[in-house]
Order: structure tokens, then C-alpha cells, then sequence
């Protein structure tokens, strides 16, 4: 179950090109001084160019580690190189190092004053030290732009809070101007400024304006109903939460909430300190970065969030989905692994790790750990679920189709949102040779989600490959493409439908359109070698052949795919192609 945008705040559009550019400069931020020629010529010959190589090249593949550990090594080497400190220090930040990266940003400051991202984290240390004026005067000179505007006017009013000035906070919020998308922030802390400094009464209505403006971010909800009920509007804020509810059921936090207020407590405020403000203003336009294409900026403002809160369990969330986007599972493993075990997404913490363990190849421990989570709570949908996937994806399916079974037990009234449930517990029906079950949950997942482009193309496809309902198949498949036509694999099952119903014709034109969508597919390719064959073009169907063979396709599919390299396809089988090939982009 993923948490960090249930509704996606309307602001986040309107940001987009603010966004993608700031992330852009900071990413370039430690490249922007001299040449990489005037860089080596400073350097010793042999380590430090070598270090710096082996760094730039970790800063490619994103590891920030990587990147640090021999930028590092080669600023020692040459301390006086203005690039190299630049590029270290970036590094060290994006690694989370922060205490780090601030000795770094000093250095870089008295190169150049003028480093907005080094008076960022000077600043952020300064207010994690409670030395709030110089907090304000960094923060000050980080601005350039929508995005570094806003982040400095929110991290100067709670270094005003922190100094015990609330007028002075609430004013600086107050008074920033930008662009409409501002708004929803500027509510939320103002109103988080005055809950924590006591005015209940003042932080209602700003959080009730912010609210106005979107309903569907959560710490709105939160810091909205988290008010309301230490005001004894314990009606209106279940209310509150009960929108949210139905738009993302079951969130942790939000379920959290509700049976506190049932208990009849009242709830804390969402933060009660300068530093943890701040914090929650770093994580919150640092996760909505990394959703939007931001994902370097987004690291940056999440690990600096961390320094000031490092059990913040969002921002530790954000982060390894940002992580898990650049394709860094182990990083994310080890920030799944921060989250408090107290805090109740704790458990979201360990499926997502568990997904991520499974990436990585260390399934079993994937599987032990949702099977704990799932002996815990037995009727854990998500924890089920993700067990499923991994075991489906394993092509356990035997096994996947008991898990999906286990969650469809206990849908009383099954909706839209259960279709794919259905819809995988189908397809492992059909991977271990079930098929009146299979077809049942596959017209299942249709009755909930008719026309959905995946469970046509399963059922239609599953239909040709047997014989049987010919025609309802394939209008189908072609439904399907008509809402997917820029999908290879859906469009590989019209292409493999047609040579099925022996239209070697068609067959070809559609399986050729699904090579150029999906080039690097072993499948794919074997099917345009058959029918290729089939049209007498037996060079062409040879050369697809050996495409598919070189592309590491599954063993039981080499075997096939080198018979036919060495004697083609036998002509008795013209019209019935091998019965274990299924639909693509099911399993």
C-alpha cells in the first residue's frame, strides 16, 4: 500500500516546470565553476583522477555513495580545488551525511557566497542548533525561485517560532507573495505555527482554508483534524477524516487517528517544535518533488527533513520512494529499515521492504517477512497482496492463487477497486492448468472493470490459444488495443491471435508494430520469427529467431526456440502454435 500521494495536490501541476528546473539546478549545482580539463590539470596525475573518474561515474549510475566516497578521496588529494569541493559537497549531501555536507558548504562558502544550496543546509544546521538568527540570514540568501522562495519563507517563520516570535512567523507567511500553489502551504503552517504556539481558535480557520483547498492531502487532514478534536469538535473531525477515508481507505495514520478519538482522547498537535516544522515543511515539498520528476532536489530537502526529524516516518517513506524510482532498492531497504517500529506505518515500512527484497533476489527473506506480517494480523490485505505478487511473480502459482484467495475471502462487496485482485488470482489459475476457475475470475475482474485493456487481453487471448469463443476473443484483443495501442505486449496478442486463427497477413502487420514497441522482448520476437516462417520470409525468420534466443528468454522457451533455429516449423502445425504460449504483460 503506497502512502505518499492519495490525492495528488492540485498545487503539484501547477509547479511542475518550477520543479523539473530548480531539480535540474541543483543536480548541475558542484559542475558549474571551471572545466573538467582545468580539474585534472590541478589534480595529482594518477589518484585523484582516478577518483574523480570512478566518482563521475557513480554520479551517473546516482549512487551518491559511491560518489562521495571517491570525490572525497580525491579533494583530499587536491583540497584547493574549488569544482572537486563543489562536487563533494553534493555528493555528501544527497548521501544524507549532513553534519558532513555543512563543514563542505563552509568551505564552499568562503569560495563563493553565494552557493544557494550551501546557505541552505548552513541554515538548516543553524536551526537544528537552535541558533535562529543565523538560520533567518542563510535562509535569506538560499532564494532564486518559486520553489527556494517558498522553502526559505517556511524555514524563516519557524526559526522566528523557534525563537519564541509568533507574530513575526505568521507574518513572514503571510506576506510572501507567489504563485497560486502557494497557498495550500502557507495555510498549513501558518496554521501549524499558531497550534503550536497555543492559538487553537486562529489555527482552525487557516487550516480550514487550506483544507478548502485540497482535502485530499493528508498532514492537511491531520493538522485540520488534530485541532478540531482538542477543540471538542470531535463530530467535525471524524468528518474530516472520513473524506479522506474514502478516498484512500485504511491509511495508518488517518485509522490511527479515528481510534483515538473514538477513545475519547484528543490528539496532539502534528508538530510541536521549531526544528520538527521545519522539518515537515523539507518533507513536504521534497516528497512532492520526487513524485513530480524532482527527484534530486526532492533527495536533497528529504535528507536535510531527516537531519531536523530522523524518525519522521513520512519523510523516511518519501525517501526510499524516490529511491525505489531511481532504481536504488538496497538504499531504499535500508530506509524502510529507519522507520520506528512504533509508528504505525511501521507496517507499510515492511512490505515495501519486503517488495524491495525480492528485487534484489532475496525473496525468501521477502516471503518470511510477509509471512510474519500476515501470521500477525491475518487479515492484512496488503501484506496478502504484496505475498501474492511476489509469489506469482515467482511462478508460484499454485501458492498465489491460496494468497488472492485469502484476500477475496474477505471482500464482502467486491468494487472497481477489486478487479485486479480477481484479475491475478485468475491469472495464477491459468498458469497451473485451472482454467474453469481462471475464466471465472478473469470475467470477474471484467464485471467490476468492464473494457479493462489487461483482463480483455488475458481472457480474449486465453479464448483464441484454446479454440474457443473465436470471435468474442477477439473483439477482445482489439478492444484492448484500441485503448492500449502503444502497448507492445497487448498488441503481440493481436498479432499472435491472428496467426493462432491462421491470418498470416494481419499476423505480421500487428506482430511487426509490437517489435517496435517492445524491441528487446525474447517473446515477441519468436512470434514474428513464426510468422514470418509461415510466410515464406525464412531468412527474416531465422534472424527473429536468433533475436529472441540471444535476448534470455525462459529455458522451456530456448528449448523451442533452438529446435526451430535448427529445423524451422513443421508444417502440420500451421494453424496450431505452440499451446504454452500466453498472453503478455499478465504475469
Amino acid at each position: 500500500m503506497r502512502l505518499l500521494s492519495p490525492n495528488r495536490p492540485r498545487w503539484e501541476i501547477a509547479a511542475v516546470s518550477a520543479v523539473v528546473s530548480l531539480a535540474l539546478t541543483f543536480a548541475a549545482a558542484a559542475q558549474s565553476r571551471s572545466s573538467e580539463a582545468q580539474m585534472s590539470a590541478n589534480a595529482a596525475p594518477e589518484t585523484a583522477s582516478g577518483s574523480y573518474l570512478a566518482a563521475r561515474h557513480a554520479s551517473v549510475q546516482r549512487d551518491a555513495g559511491a560518489a562521495a566516497a571517491y570525490f572525497r578521496a580525491a579533494l583530499r588529494v587536491d583540497p584547493k580545488n574549488n569544482e572537486l569541493l563543489e562536487r563533494t559537497f553534493v555528493s555528501v549531501l544527497a548521501e544524507g551525511n549532513i553534519e558532513e555536507a555543512a563543514r563542505l558548504a563552509d568551505r564552499v562558502l568562503q569560495a563563493n557566497r553565494n552557493d544557494r544550496v550551501a546557505r541552505l543546509v548552513v541554515g538548516v544546521r543553524a536551526l537544528k542548533q537552535r541558533q535562529y538568527a543565523p538560520a533567518r540570514q542563510n535562509f535569506a540568501q538560499s532564494i532564486r525561485g518559486p520553489v527556494t522562495d517558498l522553502v526559505a519563507a517556511m524555514l524563516n517563520a519557524w526559526a522566528f517560532y523557534g525563537a519564541g516570535d509568533v507574530k513575526s512567523a505568521v507574518e513572514t507567511l503571510d506576506k510572501l507573495v507567489g504563485p497560486d500553489w502557494y497557498g495550500l502551504f502557507k495555510d498549513l503552517h501558518t496554521g501549524l505555527i499558531l497550534d503550536a504556539g497555543g492559538n487553537r481558535k486562529e489555527a482552525v480557520k487557516r487550516f480550514e482554508r487550506a483544507y478548502k483547498l485540497d482535502n485530499g492531502a493528508l498532514r492537511v487532514v491531520q493538522a485540520y483534524g488534530s485541532v478540531l478534536s482538542r477543540l471538542g469538535q470531535k463530530d467535525e473531525a471524524l468528518k474530516v477524516f472520513d473524506v479522506f477515508d474514502k478516498a484512500l481507505p485504511r491509511h495508518p495514520l488517518i485509522v490511527t487517528d479515528i481510534q483515538a478519538i473514538n477513545r475519547g482522547e484528543k490528539l496532539v498537535p502534528l508538530v510541536e517544535t521549531a526544528q520538527a516544522g521545519a522539518a515537515e515543511a523539507l518533507y513536504g515539498l521534497g516528497a512532492a518533488l520526487g513524485r513530480r520528476g524532482g527527484e534530486d532536489l526532492g533527495l536533497v530537502y528529504l535528507q536535510l527533513a531527516l537531519y531536523l526529524a530522523p524518525q519522521n516516518a513520512m519523510a523516511l517513506l518519501s525517501l526510499a520512494d524516490i529511491f525505489e524510482g531511481i532504481k536504488k532498492p538496497e538504499l531504499a531497504i535500508r530506509t524502510y529499515e529507519r522507520v520506528p517500529a512504533q509508528s504505525p506505518l511501521r507496517r507499510n515500512a515492511d512490505i515495501q521492504q519486503a517488495i524491495n527484497l525480492d528485487t534484489v533476489e532475496r525473496t525468501e527473506e521477502a516471503k518470511a517477512r510477509l509471512q510474519r506480517l500476515v501470521t500477525e494480523h491475518p487479515d492484512d490485505f496488503e501484506a496478502l497482496i504484496a505475498l501474492g505478487n511476489i509469489l506469482r511473480a515467482r511462478k508460484s502459482y499454485a501458492d498465489c492463487a491460496d494468497i488472492y484467495g485469502r484476500v477475496i475471502a474477505q471482500i464482502q462487496r467486491p468494487t472497481r477497486a477489486n478487479w485486479t485482485t480477481f484479475y491475478f488470482r485468475g491469472i495464477c489459475y491459468e498458469r497451473a492448468k485451472k482454467w474453469s476457475a481462471a475464466e471465472a475470475d478473469l470475467k470477474k475482474a471484467l464485471e467490476l472493470y468492464p473494457d479493462q485493456p489487461h483482463a480483455l487481453n488475458y481472457l480474449g487471448y486465453s479464448w483464441i490459444d484454446q479454440g474457443i469463443n473465436l470471435d468474442d476473443g477477439m473483439a477482445m484483443i482489439r478492444r484492448a488495443v484500441e485503448q492500449r495501442p502503444d502497448d507492445g505486449y497487448i498488441v503481440d496478442s493481436l498479432g499472435w491471435a491472428y496467426y493462432r486463427l491462421g491470418n498470416y497477413e494481419e499476423a505480421v502487420k500487428h506482430l511487426e508494430r509490437a517489435i517496435e514497441l517492445k524491441p528487446e522482448d525474447p517473446t515477441i520476437n519468436d512470434h514474428l520469427g513464426d510468422v514470418y516462417w509461415r510466410v515464406g520470409r525464412t531468412l527474416e525468420a531465422e534472424f527473429q529467431w536468433s533475436h529472441a534466443r540471444d535476448l534470455k528468454p525462459e529455458p522451456d522457451e530456448l528449448k523451442k526456440i533452438e529446435e526451430k533455429l535448427r529445423s524451422g516449423l513443421p508444417a502440420e502445425t500451421s494453424t496450431t502454435a505452440d499451446q504454452s504460449k500466453k498472453p503478455k504483460n499478465g504475469g
